[in-house]
């Protein structure tokens, strides 16, 4: 059955402290419950899509009360009074309004289905600069098309080539895991540029941006102007230009969402976040990036302290992991804070099922900027690390730089676990985030600098094709012995009957080292690479074996 997003654009925001926009006139009203709704648990195809209840069926999340839209007879109701409806919420069963008379709201606050309204005070300052971009710079390349990294066999990545190799990406590209099917919603502020970029050729050719939304401006849908800082995020995951710049996900699909408001720092932009993420649950979206973060704001009666850091307390937190609850992978930027006398994670970066990123330069040392944990209670944050310093960017119309942020290290992680979760639709968001975690090269000692570290996708494939294991054995296609290897190396298969085995060799840059065919079956299930690894350089090596039904990859160490 179609579904009704008209009414959906109006189901947005989220409440934990009956707070409210900051801006002249602008309230927030929380409605007592969900009473007389034309909308049923038992008909979820009239306010959530197919995707979004296929993600529900997969992972065996149940529809519930508040995944109701808010009762359109409330929100007329209130509108009747002379009020311009904003953001609805369905999870918290609320509404931001605009009203230029105080008076009108004491009558809204006499509606029977009404709780309570509060207004915040207009104690804003227009020219302030955003703090969680204080510290984030893109400088344009002298020549984006100069790059020192090797193309693999498949893609020429151009300048993004080694922040995607540091987490072993390539070889998940090469394996046809791109995104393919997959939907990413980027949570940002403006998208200048986008529009026009030659890097987005390909999404914009091939119908795979699906859609935007302004929730800074509600009634209006143009996202590509105010600032461009979206569209050098969305750049790392869907850039395909090959020879200057492929991103991490660059097959996927992607709705844009306007949540930010860059001149002044306010917390509407927390309910803002919040209304995006359920129209990205609505639509079906599978991943969410967001680069952004929320400590101190122009009123500063409204600043996160560190005890707010608990993943329980902020309104994004709690709407980030709302979204996780519906079976949606969130990725946040950890914060550039890292060098400031708070040196913390942000909102919603706290939360206890986000995928917080930190940042490292191209050697996985991290940047001074990347902020830290652990959160207030005690949690090691961030979760895990990526290229924020000098990562490969969109720049302006049509060129391309390099940026310093958190920002930046996200979408790297978001677009390649995308292709992950592509990889095994089945896991679930804990079981991809766990394997994600365990790859890290911090896995035996997180900290709460870098998490788990850098993250290694090869490796987290092979775990998860552990956890999968066969249908019949309940092993993985293939190990590797001994690992590290020196001189010799032999591969064990699991395998049902006799099967065609394709294994291939390949280095750190994708180049195939060693290709060969093989006929092998359970009883005579073992290859020796003995001779192939004896001339190898000492460094890490992958071995990918191919059969007709199963695809499997070992990280091995030649010593």
């Amino acid at each position: 059955m179609k579904v009704n997003f008209t009414l959906i654009t109006l189901l947005f925001a989220f409440s934990t402290m009956l707070t409210a926009q900051i801006a002249p006139d602008k309230y927030y009203v929380q409605f007592t419950d969900k009473n007389n709704s034309p909308y049923s648990i038992d008909q979820p195809d009239e306010f959530l899509s197919q995707r979004a209840l296929d993600r529900r069926a997969k992972y065996d999340i149940s529809i519930s009360e508040e995944d109701l839209p808010v009762n359109p007879q409330y929100l007329q109701g209130v509108a009747d009074l002379g009020v311009q409806i904003l953001n609805p919420t369905k999870w918290m069963n609320g509404v931001t309004v605009f009203c230029d008379n105080p008076a009108i709201m004491d009558l809204v606050l006499d509606l029977p289905y009404v709780q309570s309204t509060v207004k915040l005070p207009d104690n804003h300052d227009g020219g302030k600069v955003k703090s969680f971009f204080a510290n984030e710079s893109v400088v344009k390349a002298p020549d984006m098309g100069s790059t020192n990294f090797k193309s693999t066999r498949s893609m020429d990545y151009g300048g993004a080539g080694p922040q995607i190799n540091q987490i072993d990406g390539i070889v998940l590209h090469d394996m046809g895991y791109q995104g393919q099917g997959m939907v990413i919603a980027v949570l940002d502020a403006g998208y200048e540029g986008a529009d026009v970029h030659p890097f987005f050729d390909s999404l914009r050719m091939n119908n795979r941006l699906l859609g935007t939304r302004d929730f800074v401006h509600p009634g209006t849908n143009n996202v590509y102007n105010e600032s461009g800082h979206g569209k050098s995020v969305l750049s790392i995951m869907a850039a395909f230009s090959p020879g200057q710049m492929i991103g991490t996900a660059p097959r996927a699909s992607y709705w844009l969402f306007r949540t930010e408001y860059v001149p002044t720092e306010n917390v509407i932009e927390e309910y803002n976040w919040v209304s995006a993420a359920e129209l990205a649950d609505s639509v079906g979206a599978d991943v969410i990036n967001c680069s952004l973060g929320y400590i101190t704001f122009d009123d500063t009666t409204f600043n996160h302290t560190y005890e707010d850091m608990d993943g329980m307390t902020n309104v994004s937190t709690r709407g980030a992991d709302k979204a996780v609850e519906k079976g949606i992978m969130v990725v946040n930027s950890a914060g550039n804070s890292g060098g400031d006398p708070f040196p913390y994670i942000g909102a919603p970066a706290d939360g206890f099922r986000v995928l917080t990123i930190g940042a490292v330069d191209w050697d996985g040392v991290r940047a001074l900027f990347s902020s830290i944990g652990p959160t207030y209670d005690g949690r090691h944050k961030p979760t895990i690390a990526a290229t924020g310093d000098s990562t490969f960017v969109a720049y302006g119309s049509s060129g391309a730089g390099h940026g310093d942020g958190t920002s930046f290290s996200s979408p790297i992680i978001a677009g390649m676990t995308a292709c992950l979760m592509q990889a095994y639709p089945e896991m679930t968001v804990a079981e991809v985030q766990d394997a994600l975690k365990q790859s890290g090269n911090q896995a035996s000692n997180p900290d709460d600098l870098l998490g788990w570290g850098i993250p290694d996708y090869v490796t987290a494939y092979g775990l998860l094709l552990d956890i999968a294991g066969h249908p019949d054995q309940g092993k993985a296609l293939v190990e590797a012995r001994p690992n590290p290897c020196k001189d010799q190396l032999t591969l064990k298969l699991t395998l049902d009957s006799i099967e065609q085995v394709v294994v291939n060799l390949v280095n750190t840059s994708g180049d195939i080292m060693f290709s060969g065919n093989y006929t092998r079956s359970r009883a005579d299930n073992k290859i020796n690479l003995n001779q192939q690894i004896s001339n190898l350089a000492s460094g890490v090596y992958f071995v990918k074996v191919v059969t007709p039904t199963r695809t499997g990859v070992v990280k091995i160490f030649r010593e």
